[in-house]
């Protein structure tokens, strides 16, 4: 299991929940817990929405009156099968049910459920189009003439980006921006530090500040951003709306090979568990990863042509000579 939980920390970070225990029936207004007394509130909302009462509902999720009822007023801890019995009952979405921002107002809604059921390609187009509405919208699409001169390169750590970014700003003349030494410079102190003393979340503040400040110094730069990036969305919308992005790509053997080249011996233990977790990392960011403009597989072909064919496909999206 050291093995596996060292691989992670390279590649992952997952914060952790703790489950406090059901609150009792009898405790006063000031002892509950906020999300359950906010959680009762839609549900009580809901059941007005449709017109039902608390027994039409109880009947139909097939719960006992007197536990929709704790449910109803802050002080009933229910299961989520509990929670999804009720949700169907009140015909709505878990989502909605548990307070999904995207259910808290009729416009939400109506959003949602002209976006449900669309393609990939489509809802993409909606993104990058909400974007351009809100004066936010970005490179994702556009021509070379207004496609912008930050290059961004998206991808797990090992894939290339600190070594083929240095080589393709020094080809551009632009300057080159390593966001993992930009968030440390924000902390003072490494990202081991800010995560093991501060956490995940402050981790991500830090990482959207430097991003900002990187977009708003530089018209012009290669940005080589950290393997996480892409898990806040936020910050991730703000990457694609402000740059050109290339995701550069490499096997998971490839990855575990250049990591312990670049000093780091952890996961050179090189477990089959190890390997599996890499597997399931790479797989789960692998469709945000994919939202970047360019991609280049950095296992097919060593550094060297590996460069050429980064400097081509940027030269060509900049429309600079080749």
């Amino acid at each position: 299991m050291a093995q596996n939980g060292a691989v992670t920390s390279i590649f992952l970070q997952e914060p952790t929940t703790a489950h406090a225990p059901p609150a009792p029936a009898e405790a006063a207004a000031d002892d509950k817990n906020p999300f359950l007394v906010a959680l009762g509130e839609r549900v009580r909302g809901l059941r007005a929405r449709r017109g039902m009462t608390r027994k039409a509902v109880a009947q139909a999720a097939e719960v006992s009156e007197r536990h929709l009822a704790n449910l109803e007023y802050g002080v009933g801890n229910a299961s989520i099968l509990v929670l999804l019995q009720v949700a169907g009952a009140l015909q709505c979405s878990l989502a909605e049910l548990v307070g999904d921002v995207t259910t808290s107002s009729p416009e939400w809604l109506l959003i949602r459920e002209l976006l449900e059921h669309r393609d990939e390609a489509s809802l993409r187009r909606v993104r990058v189009a909400i974007g351009q509405l809100l004066g936010t919208g970005g490179a994702n699409g556009a021509s070379p003439a207004s496609r912008s001169a930050r290059i961004a390169l998206v991808g797990l750590r090992g894939a290339g980006k600190s070594t083929l970014g240095q080589m393709l700003a020094d080809d551009l003349g632009f300057p080159f921006v390593e966001l993992s030494r930009e968030i440390e410079k924000f902390a003072g102190c490494s990202i081991n530090e800010i995560q093991a003393l501060y956490g995940q979340n402050a981790y991500r503040r830090y990482e959207r500040r430097a991003l900002e400040e990187a977009i708003q110094i530089y018209p012009e730069a290669v940005i080589a951003t950290p393997g996480g990036l892409v898990s806040d969305a936020a910050t991730f919308n703000l990457l694609l709306a402000h740059c050109t992005t290339v995701w550069l790509q490499a096997a998971p053997e490839d990855h575990m090979k250049r990591v312990a080249a670049q000093g780091d011996l952890r996961p050179m233990a090189a477990s089959q568990e190890a390997m599996d977790d890499l597997r399931r990392i790479l797989s789960g960011r692998a469709a945000f990863y994919s939202k970047a403009e360019f991609r280049l597989d950095t296992s097919a072909q060593p550094l060297q042509p590996s460069f050429l064919a980064l400097r081509r496909l940027v030269r060509e999206a900049l429309g600079l000579p080749a």
